[in-house]
């Protein structure tokens, strides 16, 4: 089977056509969406515009991917997963949106919360993905019926398609909602990786079977953040192989509470893990690898505008440059992979707010060195980079085609 792009015979929120993302894909018994706001073309003005409260916006950023996957055949007992971007002038309003969540979908799909600077839509406030898979995948672990140390809200953790393991978002947070080890970001940071892995060792796995750690940070804590690499050192790359998962680090000026310095996402495989990478010497003594082999994924690190030789970083200011080099190198991976652009299921791309105007060269970009069925994608604004000349970062995931026996 080969990915396929979703094309709904009736969305009546805009014309998805031209566009370098699919509204979604879909593989046989699996299907993931774009990220998706309430926007929709507004004829008389001729204009894409957002408006409402955020349980309005989040009601129709839902609608939205329902249809999407409703095309294909698929409904909201199918979702594995949840994604929701939230931005920092909409975190206040946040309850309403997760009600919103909770009404029309349930709690058995795993919730991922990703603050974000703000959306590409300045009056967007959420931004919605879901992942599904033919009868919902697994429940390894019910919602918990309170507070649990380390995540934000209650969520369940799940297993989706191809023995992929999604947790919760996870955060610095107690199980009475305080903030832990207030202004130490690498206790902090060491505490979310450690509630990942009781997150993980509840349902039979650890932080050796994880894939991904995408983690979100505040600005102030760029000058120590090199303080992970030991932390990470010590409790991952535990498993048969020998390798570390693919990481990305993106900087928000809050978190999910005042006091947080730091948010994890962690993905994590049954499958033997397989380090992919295609000579980069630069990773041999980092803690995160560039690509991951599980099972049918090929699971990657974030990607920017950087030199693998000279680890230097290239065309600061120049954000259609810094595209060209960050989309080139995933080319460049997925070749070494045996995959082509067409094998990509999905991009998600931070940029950093203050290149918004320059933004829409990305898409330049992406028609050039992309193609068809085109990835689901979702796109959203951060403060800034681990490295301050980065203007855009991209976390990539791409599929191996099945094997015919």
């Amino acid at each position: 089977m080969t990915l396929s792009a979703i094309k709904p015979a009736d969305f009546p929120w805009f014309g998805y056509e031209g566009f370098t993302f699919s509204l979604g894909l879909a593989e046989g018994d699996n299907a993931w969406t774009s990220g998706h706001t309430s926007a929709r073309h507004d004829e008389t003005i001729g204009k894409m515009t957002v408006e409402g409260s955020m349980e309005a916006q989040a009601r129709i950023a839902y609608a939205k991917c329902l249809a999407i996957l409703e095309a294909a055949g698929f409904g909201p007992e199918d979702v594995t997963r949840i994604s929701e971007n939230i931005t920092v002038a909409g975190l206040e309003a946040y309850e309403d949106a997760a009600g919103v969540r909770r009404e029309l979908m349930g709690e058995r799909a795993v919730v991922r919360t990703v603050v974000v600077e703000r959306l590409v839509r300045r009056a967007a406030w959420i931004e919605v993905e879901l992942h599904a898979v033919k009868g919902g995948g697994a429940e390894l672990r019910a919602a918990s019926q309170g507070r649990e140390a380390g995540t934000w809200q209650a969520s369940s953790i799940t297993e989706g398609q191809d023995g992929v393991v999604y947790l919760p978002t996870v955060t610095p947070i107690d199980e009475h909602g305080d903030v832990v080890f207030a202004g130490d970001f690498v206790a902090q940071y060491r505490y979310v990786l450690e509630k990942a892995g009781a997150m993980l060792e509840s349902v039979g796995l650890s932080l050796g079977h994880a894939v991904t750690t995408y983690d979100y940070s505040t600005p102030d804590t760029r000058s120590v953040y090199r303080g992970t690499h030991r932390v990470r050192k010590e409790l991952l790359g535990n498993n048969d192989a020998g390798v570390y998962p693919g990481a990305g680090g993106i900087l928000m000026s809050r978190l999910h509470a005042p006091g947080a310095l730091v948010a994890l996402d962690v993905t994590a495989s049954r499958h033997p893990l397989e380090l992919v990478n295609p000579g980069w010497s630069r990773y041999d003594t980092l803690t995160y690898a560039p690509g991951i082999k599980a099972g049918r994924t090929l699971f990657m690190s974030g990607f920017a505008s950087l030199d693998m030789e000279s680890q230097q970083a290239l065309h600061e200011g120049d954000l259609r440059a810094q595209a060209e080099v960050t989309y080139g190198a995933i080319l460049h991976l997925l070749e070494h992979a045996g995959l082509g652009p067409e094998h990509l299921v999905e991009t998600t791309e931070y940029c950093v707010a203050s290149y918004v105007g320059d933004y829409r060269a990305v898409a330049d970009v992406r028609e050039q060195l992309l193609g068809p069925p085109w990835p689901a994608s979702t796109g959203a604004l951060c403060h800034s980079l681990l490295r301050p000349e980065f203007g855009l970062e991209v976390f990539p995931t791409a599929r191996y085609p099945e094997e015919v026996g």
